[in-house]
C-alpha cells in the first residue's frame, strides 16, 4: 500500500508538472526553455542496489577532484585496466556484474559515479561533460585498455574516443545514437511544445559551442573503426530503441552486434551470457583493419532465465 501511495503521489506530481509546463510554454516559450534545460540536465540519483554496494565495498575507493567536483571511484585487481561507465541517472555499481569475470580474465577494473550522479558531487551534467569525465577518469588511472559503457555512458565513450581517448576495444550496452531523441522524449513526457524543445537544443548548442549533430554517433563513428566494438542491445528496450544500437553498429566499421530479448534497458547488464560474451570479446587478440559490415544470424543460445527467452545473436563483422 505504501508503494502504491508513493506511485500515486509521483503520478500526481508529474501531472502537475505537465500542466505547468504546457501553460508556461504557451505563454513564455523562451523562459520555459531555460527552466526545461535546467530540469533536463539534472540527473536522478536512484536507490543503490545492495548487491552492487557489496561489490563496491570490496574495491579500493578513491576520490578524484575534477571540474570543481568530487568524483567517487572504485578499483579492483591488477592488470590491463577496463573502465566501466554508467549511463544517465545511473551509477558505477550498476556494472559490477562485470567485475569478477573481468578479474578472472586477468584485467583490473575501474568504475566511478560521474559528476551529479551517485556518490559524486554536482547538480547538473550533459553528454559533453560525461565524455570529458570518461577521458579524465581514464587519464587519472594511467590509461585504460578497454571500456564497457552503458546507455549514455556508451555515447560519452564514443565522443571521448573521437576526441582523443585511446582504447584497444570497447563494449557498448544499449547505446543511444542521437542525443536529440532524448531531448524530444523528455519534452513529450512533460508536455513541452516543439518550440520549447527546439529552444532547449539551441541553448545546449550555445553552451557547449557545438551542434547537436556533432554528438550524433552515426555522424562520426565511421572514423573510429580502429577500435573494435561489440554492441549489445535488447529488442524490447523501452528507454533506448534497439534501432539506435543497430544504427551505431552499422555505422562503426567492423562492429559486432548482439541482440537480446526480454532484458530491457537495465537487466541486460546482469545477464550472464551478455557479461561472458563481452568479457570474451575484450580478451580477443587484436584484429586486422576493419572490413565492411556483414550481417550473420547465429543459432539461439539458451538464456540464464528461460522465461525471458533466448539471446539472438546478430554479428556485424
Amino acid at each position: 500500500m505504501a508503494e502504491n501511495s508513493t506511485n500515486v503521489r509521483a503520478k500526481l506530481a508529474l501531472m502537475g508538472l505537465r500542466t505547468l509546463a504546457m501553460s508556461a510554454g504557451a505563454v513564455a516559450p523562451g523562459l520555459t526553455a531555460v527552466w526545461a534545460d535546467g530540469l533536463f540536465r539534472k540527473p536522478l540519483r536512484p536507490r543503490r542496489s545492495k548487491t552492487a554496494e557489496g561489490v563496491l565495498a570490496r574495491a579500493q575507493p578513491k576520490r578524484l577532484r575534477w571540474a570543481g567536483e568530487e568524483v567517487a571511484m572504485w578499483s579492483w585487481g591488477e592488470g590491463p585496466r577496463v573502465l566501466l561507465v554508467h549511463g544517465w541517472s545511473g551509477y558505477g555499481g550498476q556494472l559490477t556484474a562485470f567485475v569478477e569475470p573481468l578479474l578472472a580474465a586477468g584485467f583490473s577494473v575501474v568504475t566511478y559515479d560521474a559528476p551529479a550522479h551517485g556518490k559524486s558531487t554536482g547538480r547538473t551534467s550533459s553528454l559533453p561533460e560525461m565524455a570529458e569525465g570518461v577521458a579524465e577518469v581514464a587519464e587519472s588511472v594511467g590509461g585504460v585498455r578497454a571500456v564497457v559503457g552503458h546507455s549514455l555512458g556508451a555515447a560519452a565513450t564514443a565522443v571521448a574516443i573521437r576526441d582523443g581517448l585511446r582504447l584497444e576495444r570497447a563494449v557498448f550496452v544499449s547505446p543511444p545514437a542521437d542525443p536529440r531523441h532524448g531531448i524530444q522524449a523528455f519534452a513529450r513526457e512533460l508536455g513541452f511544445s516543439d518550440e520549447v524543445w527546439m529552444r532547449m537544443e539551441q541553448r545546449l548548442e550555445r553552451k557547449f559551442s557545438m551542434k547537436m549533430s556533432d554528438l550524433t554517433l552515426p555522424n562520426f563513428v565511421p572514423s573510429l573503426g580502429h577500435v573494435p566494438l561489440h554492441v549489445f542491445h535488447d529488442v524490447e528496450d523501452r528507454e533506448v530503441s534497439v534501432a539506435d544500437g543497430e544504427a551505431v553498429a552499422q555505422a562503426w566499421p567492423g562492429a559486432r552486434l548482439t541482440l537480446t530479448e526480454g532484458l530491457g534497458h537495465n537487466r541486460i547488464l546482469y545477464a550472464p551470457q551478455v557479461v561472458s560474451q563481452a568479457v570474451s570479446f575484450l580478451t580477443e587478440a587484436p584484429r586486422a583493419a576493419a572490413v565492411a559490415p556483414r550481417v550473420e544470424t547465429l543459432a539461439p543460445v539458451a538464456h540464464a532465465s528461460a522465461e525471458r527467452g533466448p539471446l539472438r545473436l546478430v554479428h556485424n563483422r
